[in-house]
């Protein structure tokens, strides 16, 4: 290459301006046109002048630096934001750069030039679709921008750029990045100066044009020119029909009164840019219309108006002569309070929101797609009650904003602590000053959904405090159930009535509850033109927080807190029972408790939320979120069990469930005198699941191809999608009419298998009937069965669940039909079974079953309709309605009985209550041990000797046996401890003066076996203690009526047979009686209470 002269610019020069020839051919000329020199030398001549602006240029008169970039480069290659400033050196963009804080990151400088056309037209749209959006356009694209302060005489101009930031797209594919033009741009083409109007130009003022359209005959001669200062301007309005924004002119007063205008034409609506409070206009060539719903008329621009700034020295004032009498009458609007007024409504207590103006900075960003800004560190900005989407866009700290006729909510409530500012359609949100910040990485939940949150505002005409915490509500379900349930996007999709948004049904529930059925639909142009001002954000009430959306992680976190918070030994163990308990005793009943907590228990109150998934591995259903699962215990309406295998893999939302925790723990407390120490307690663990009631509870649907991943551990549904063609298998249906129970099981180790000893297996297995031969898949249906060979007889068939197949084991329920399904292509003979290697042949014959079949990890199982299926003896298609009062009963009371009905077997209830007489005693015993080995204690010293007690805590520990009778049955009724002072029918003192009396001799025993008491200790049988013992049990006070509270000693068996009645010879008078009696029923104390009521004796029959 030959060497450069001295006298020519340099290589790197020429270089340079061959690059910059070649991009401005390629951007800005028209395609397969010749190279327009002159455009090029006007680029390169500005880029000089801005370039030496800086004083710092190092002797170059060029920017080598710097690279031309265009729209379609900016777009595909700038996946970072950045900023390019021109006229900048280094130590300016240090110093501007250093207002980012030691929080912040300022943009990254980039040494890029920027040029391009600035128009407010989206590529080759035609005029009417101008949507009053700002636009930087070249050959290759458009760009959207944002500018601070618009000359309406720029657009349709070839600019360049010197200063500006660019930001990609936030939301990809779909979004795109947009542009922050900084400062004032350059023309490469001088700009025509429009001149000054030759003669004035006559104009209405606000006073006058008001009084105008009250004269209906003066309106038809006259298109005028209306002047004022701009005092309100509202947000810009698009609907599907079309855009407007209403701007309203006043005096130089603030008494004076004012006239809106509505500005709808398209080529207009970028005038929304270039418009600034406080600043005086003309606006040209108006007409008055009328609009739909509103009662007056009003000023509206035609096609042809201008935005002119107002030079007094080019009006002049029209005078019309309006001195009769106005045709329609002057409209008096009510006059706006000055301060909120607090009023009590029908909700509570309801508040007027103030109106006010504000300048502040943005602080943070709480919730971009929702509209949900911080402004000076101590405000909230809500942005969702307009349509400021290009605004949103450059949102982000360091964001200065002008805030007109903004309204001020305090004390919202729903959560939310500081007051919020929030912008109607009447009032405008202007931007006042860029950010040198970066963006700040957002999550994916919290970069979608912003057509959702639109809806509550629009569609579901949500009022601020409900819908701060609504959007607040969406990102916690967000957090809880994306990406593995669904992604961001689908969760936080616009709902539509074919494709409702899943998010949006999790919360419909609670919002039908709070969101009044009637509430009138939103009138933009009401909301922005007529007096008194009324919108959405008028009125409020606080907002209590109606319920939260926890993970399932911090649900059972809460829970356990609250479990040991609640956990006190004394409360467990009350101290009439306690004080008797030796060591052993106390812990082990204090090694097992429970708490159940309602919804009620937690504020606010939680809704339980998760993906209804079984265990693979362990059987039990569960609920799963991102953050974890949760055990849960549910029936699907009350008596009914789940039997339907679909419900996997569905989301549910329950309001109505009880959390439960179990506590365990190992203590060493020496009696019960150390129970409040906690210091005994050695290890503590809680276990935690749910129970509720399907019915009580929301089923939501979601995509198959996504539930794979919100649960590993169970087996996903095999639904094959469009493309993946017909899809294969078979099916074959079985009623189901025994299960045995879910445990680990020793099975028969198949042939071949390893001689190593088999581990017990987790498994089950059940009984039941094949209903017909295989059937293949037929479409979407499933084919005819095929034959069988013995049809006409009973096909019984031993089920075998193991592996991850013990999933199936919460659905199978005897009296059900289902359907057992296996992808693929057909397999001759796959459900006909045979001998199982797993089972030994015995159990099969004693069952009846000519064949036994495994079940393969891989099957599903459908249920299928029952209804035309013949009753199978033994099954039963419910549960017991007891299972309801177990499963969502804290306590349910015990029933009245006659203890007659304790005979009849299965059907006599474990525990329950009677009403009988205490016919006499049998024994009473009265001892004092020791609290740690149990030993007897003498005058309260423990006897153990070698080695000889450490401890030496005595207790008390009494018994008594009665017999009682209700004239139906006896019973013989064993009472201890604490229960021993209400059988004798003592108070607490009496009884513990009792107890210091045994202490001496350490034991007091004695049998009732006929008149008088036999003596069974050191004492003597003439002791005035027994004498006190035996004349007390003998007595009215505790030979009397009692409500006896019990349960059985042993539950009734099948395989122990209860004893027959016997023959038994009474004599009544001289008439003896020959009878059959039921032995003695035997009965365990739970409490003795005195009769409140004569007809709590019950029907007592005195006997012969």
């Amino acid at each position: 290459m030959a060497a450069c002269r001295p006298e020519a610019p340099g290589c790197e020069e020429q270089a340079w301006l061959e690059s910059a020839r070649a991009f401005i051919q390629e951007t800005l000329c028209p395609p397969g046109k010749e190279p327009n020199i002159q455009l090029t030398q006007l680029v390169i001549d500005h880029v000089k002048t801005i370039w030496s602006s800086q004083g710092r240029n190092q002797g170059f008169t060029l920017p080598l630096s710097y690279s031309f970039v265009s729209v379609k480069d900016l777009r595909t290659h700038q996946h970072l934001p950045c900023c390019s400033h021109l006229s900048w050196s280094s130590t300016e963009y240090q110093t501007w750069a250093e207002e980012a804080g030691p929080r912040g990151v300022p943009l990254p400088r980039e040494r890029l030039l920027l040029l391009g056309t600035l128009t407010d037209l989206s590529g080759d749209l035609e005029q009417e679709a101008r949507s009053g959006s700002l636009y930087v356009r070249d050959n290759t694209g458009t760009l959207g921008c944002e500018l601070i302060d618009l000359d309406l005489s720029w657009l349709g101009h070839l600019f360049i750029f010197p200063s500006w930031s660019y930001l990609p797209a936030t939301v990809k594919p779909s979004g795109e990045g947009h542009l922050e033009l900084w400062g004032v741009p350059v023309p490469v083409f001088p700009l025509t100066i429009s001149p000054g109007p030759l003669t004035p130009i006559p104009v209405l003022y606000p006073e006058t044009a008001s009084r105008l359209l009250r004269h209906r005959s003066k309106l038809r001669s006259v298109q005028p020119n209306l002047a004022g200062k701009l005092v309100r301007l509202s947000a810009l309005v698009k609907s599907r029909k079309q855009a407007y924004f209403v701007l309203s002119l006043g005096g130089s007063s603030p008494g004076d009164s004012c006239v809106p205008v509505i500005v709808q034409v398209p080529a207009q609506l970028v005038w929304h840019r270039a418009l600034w409070p406080g600043r005086a206009y003309v606006l040209t060539e108006l007409r008055v219309s009328k609009l739909h719903g509103h009662r007056y008329l009003i000023w509206m621009t035609s096609p042809s108006s201008q935005l002119l700034p107002l030079k007094p020295e080019c009006v002049q004032e029209l005078e019309l002569g309006l001195d009769g009498p106005p045709v329609e009458a002057d409209p008096q609007p009510l006059p706006m309070p000055s301060n909120p007024q607090d009023k009590k409504g029908p909700e509570g207590l309801v508040r007027d929101s103030r109106l006010l103006s504000y300048t502040g900075k943005v602080t943070g960003v709480l919730n971009q797609p929702a509209g949900f800004y911080e402004l000076d560190g101590q405000l909230g900005l809500c942005l969702a009650y307009q349509q400021s989407h290009g605004l949103r866009r450059v949102m982000r700290r360091g964001v200065c904003l002008e805030l007109q006729d903004v309204h001020l909510l305090q004390s919202l409530g729903g959560g939310l602590r500081r007051p919020v500012l929030a912008s109607c359609l009447r009032g405008a949100v202007l931007l006042r000053r860029f950010s040198c910040l970066m963006p700040e990485t957002q999550s994916s939940h919290r970069a979608q959904g912003a057509s959702l949150y639109e809806q509550l505002v629009w569609e579901h005409q949500l009022g601020l405090p409900l819908y701060l915490w609504a959007t607040t509500a969406l990102t916690d379900l967000a957090c809880k159930l994306c990406p593995h349930v669904l992604r961001h996007h689908q969760f936080l999709q616009h709902s539509s009535p074919g494709n409702p948004s899943l998010g949006l049904q999790i919360l419909a529930p609670t919002l039908e509850v709070l969101v009044p059925p009637t509430f009138p639909r939103r009138n933009t142009h009401s909301e922005i033109l007529e007096e008194p001002h009324h919108c959405p954000l008028q009125k409020y009430a606080q907002l209590q927080t109606p319920c939260s959306f926890p993970t399932l992680a911090a649900l059972k976190e809460e829970g356990k807190c609250k479990a040991w918070a609640s956990f006190n030994p004394k409360t467990l163990l009350p101290l009439p029972e306690a004080s008797h308990l030796p060591s052993y005793q106390l812990n082990q009943r204090l090694a097992w408790s429970w708490l159940c907590l309602l919804p009620s228990a937690f504020h606010p109150a939680p809704v339980l939320l998760g993906v209804l998934v079984p265990s693979s591995r362990k059987g039990y259903l569960r609920l799963q979120d991102r953050t974890g699962f949760l055990h849960c215990l549910l029936l699907a309406k009350p008596s009914q069990p789940l039997t339907d295998p679909g419900l996997i893999g569905c989301l549910v939302r329950v309001e109505r469930f009880q959390l439960v925790i179990e506590r365990n723990i190992r203590s060493n407390f020496p009696s019960w005198k150390e129970l409040g120490m906690t210091g005994f307690i050695q290890k503590q663990e809680a276990r935690v699941y749910v129970q509720f009631l399907l019915a009580d509870a929301l089923i939501l649907t979601v995509p198959r191809p996504l539930l794979h991943s919100a649960s590993s551990s169970a087996a996903p549904q095999t639904e094959p999608s469009p493309s993946e063609g017909p899809h294969l298998g078979q099916s074959r249906l079985f009623l189901l009419s025994h299960k045995e129970a879910l445990m680990k099981r020793n099975f028969c180790a198949p042939p071949g298998a390893s001689s190593k000893v088999a581990m017990p297996t987790l498994g089950f297995h059940v009984l039941g009937s094949w209903l017909g031969g295989t059937q293949r898949k037929e479409g979407t249906g499933w084919g005819p069965p095929e034959a069988t060979e013995d049809e006409n007889s009973e096909q019984k068939v031993l089920l075998i669940f193991l592996g991850s197949s013990v999933r199936w084991f919460e659905f199978l329920h005897p009296g059900r039909v289902y359907r057992l399904v296996a992808s693929g292509p057909p397999t001759p003979a796959l459900f006909k079974g045979g001998d199982s290697p797993c089972i030994s042949q015995r159990p099969l014959e004693l069952a009846g079953c000519a064949s036994c079949l495994t079940v393969q990890d891989e099957w599903t199982l459908e249920l299928e309709s029952s209804q035309d299926v013949p009753e199978v003896l033994g099954t039963h298609r419910a549960l017991p309605e007891s299972s309801l009062t177990d499963l969502l009963s804290d306590s349910a009371p015990l029933p009245h009985i006659y203890l007659a009905e304790l005979l009849q077997g299965d059907k006599a209830p474990f525990r329950a209550t009677a009403s009988c007489h205490v016919v006499s005693v049998f024994s009473l015993q009265l001892l004092w041990v020791c609290a740690h080995c149990t030993s007897l204690c003498l005058q309260g010293r423990c006897t153990r000797q070698n080695p000889t007690c450490s401890i030496q805590t005595p207790i008390s520990q009494a018994s008594i046996r009665l017999l009682v009778e209700d004239g139906t049955a006896e019973a013989v009724v064993t009472c201890r401890n604490h229960q021993v002072a209400a059988a004798l029918g003592l108070c607490p003192s009496e009884w513990a003066s009792l107890l210091e009396f045994v202490q001496g001799p350490g034991k007091v025993a004695l049998q009732f076996t006929g008149p008088g008491a036999q003596l069974e200790s050191s004492a003597k049988t003439d002791e005035p203690l027994a004498l006190f013992l035996w004349t007390l049990c003998a007595s009215a006070s505790v030979l009397r009526p009692v409500v006896l509270s019990f349960e059985l000693e042993r539950k009734p068996s099948k395989i122990i047979p209860s004893e027959p009645p016997r023959l038994h010879r009474f004599q009544c008078g001289e008439l003896p009686f020959l009878t059959r009696v039921h032995p003695r029923i035997r009965l365990s104390c739970l409490s003795l209470q005195e009769p409140q009521h004569p007809s709590d004796l019950g029907a007592l029959v005195s006997s012969c």
